[in-house]
């Protein structure tokens, strides 16, 4: 009885330190917060070469004043990556945002305009952009939807349309993610 209580006690306690565990931010500072896994190999370590990725952002949050999960997890990616061990220098991701993701790439008067609150992603495009990576938005999504391109934030650039960003990025030899 002694013993399997014992047992019982040091699986709460092993299983609440896995659970308590604190996110890590390599890359991306404050967001996309990941968690080491003990015992697993990681795939990526020391892997020579560039990763090269696009990715087709077309979610938006159904809470207008939450963060775009679809976009913080490109902050998840680079995190991720650096944890398995490329280095942030090897790593060249392009967001494209269009759909519903397109008033995530506002700046916040826009994104206020629209939906009658503060754009929370202002602060997770700032990082992802000091990480390196490079967002754009598709300019026939932001006519298409109501938005001039004075709207758009600063740090997001505009293109043609998201099909012809990715089809050009593709035939550059980077893989395709859809968030």
């Amino acid at each position: 009885m002694l013993k399997s209580c014992y047992l019982i006690l040091l699986s709460l306690f092993l299983s609440n330190s896995v659970i308590a565990q604190t996110p890590q931010f390599p890359i991306v500072k404050g967001f996309g917060g990941i968690y080491k896994i003990d015992n697993v190999s990681l795939p990526l370590e020391g892997m020579d070469g560039e990763f090269k990725i696009v990715i087709d952002l077309k979610s938006g949050p159904s809470n207008k004043s939450e963060l775009n999960s679809a976009l913080n997890n490109v902050a998840r990616i680079m995190n991720l990556h650096g944890l398995a061990g490329v280095p942030k220098e090897k790593l060249h991701i392009v967001v494209v945002g269009h759909a519903l993701a397109t008033q995530s790439l506002l700046t916040n008067e826009g994104y206020n305009r629209k939906n009658g609150v503060d754009n929370p992603n202002l602060a997770l495009i700032s990082a992802l952009k000091e990480a390196g990576v490079k967002v754009r938005i598709c300019g026939q999504s932001l006519i298409g939807r109501g938005f001039s391109q004075d709207e758009v934030n600063p740090e997001v650039s505009i293109r043609l349309s998201m099909i012809t960003e990715v089809t050009r990025l593709v035939r550059e030899g980077y893989q395709l993610l859809i968030f």
